[in-house]
């Protein structure tokens, strides 16, 4: 998904419209996903969801069709954005001196908007989040198909113990997402903007939450794009 960044008006747009949408998509499959998930582990199978009566679905056919859905959504990213793919793990792999002292400095910056400077697309807490986020919507991917596959026996017993397992971690760190996207802690406020209403997000931001979207030589009423893909 490219991801280019532009100023435009004294406003960054940071992200595209692809990626934009890409990102919705993913997190409102993930939404149902979580919904329906923790429906049905709290034993509430016969008893429909407030979700599922909306759509007129069992909770085990809905939660089944999202997480098609959301293996559909992975293919489409790493094949139609193959490219941005590339990008998007060159960019979450990379280690930069001074990233140990940028995450020790992230609980207090969070507060005050005082983060240390970072190099590339992501900073150091974004690099782990993508990491976390790819493993646990692997391993959900992974294990759902396997569940649907596999009918009793230790290996389904054991898929449904990883499944369940991946499920708590997800829902903890798409908690901790909505918490840093949404500009409750001050050091992130605006942050969401990249996402929504166009990606336009204030050049002051930008600058605050990430120092290589504007550097002294591409400020002003250039354009400047840094290539990078997300």
């Amino acid at each position: 998904m490219a991801a280019t960044t532009t100023e435009v008006a004294g406003r960054v747009v940071r992200n595209n419209r692809w990626t934009r949408a890409l990102h919705t998509a993913w997190f409102l499959v993930t939404v149902v996903l979580l919904v329906t998930g923790w429906w049905l582990l709290a034993g509430h199978e016969g008893r429909p969801s407030l979700l599922a009566r909306v759509v007129d679905e069992p909770d085990v056919e809905l939660h089944r069709t999202a997480g098609w859905a959301l293996a559909v959504l992975a293919a489409v990213s790493v094949t139609v954005g193959v490219r941005g793919a590339r990008t998007f793990v060159r960019e979450t792999a990379r280690i930069d001196h001074g990233d140990a002292r940028w995450l020790a400095r992230l609980p207090v910056a969070a507060i005050t908007g005082r983060f240390g400077r970072h190099r590339g697309h992501f900073d150091p807490g974004q690099r782990l989040a993508n990491v976390a986020f790819v493993a646990t919507l692997g391993t959900l991917i992974g294990t759902g198909i396997g569940l649907t596959t596999v009918h009793g026996g230790p290996t389904f017993v054991w898929l449904h113990q990883v499944h369940r397992g991946a499920t708590y971690v997800l829902a903890v760190l798409v908690v901790a997402h909505v918490v840093v996207a949404s500009g409750i802690l001050p050091g992130y406020r605006e942050a969401w903007r990249a996402m929504h209403l166009g990606g336009r997000v204030p050049a002051a931001t930008a600058r605050r939450l990430w120092p290589e979207t504007q550097s002294p030589d591409t400020r002003g009423d250039r354009a400047p794009r840094t290539g990078a893909r997300h």
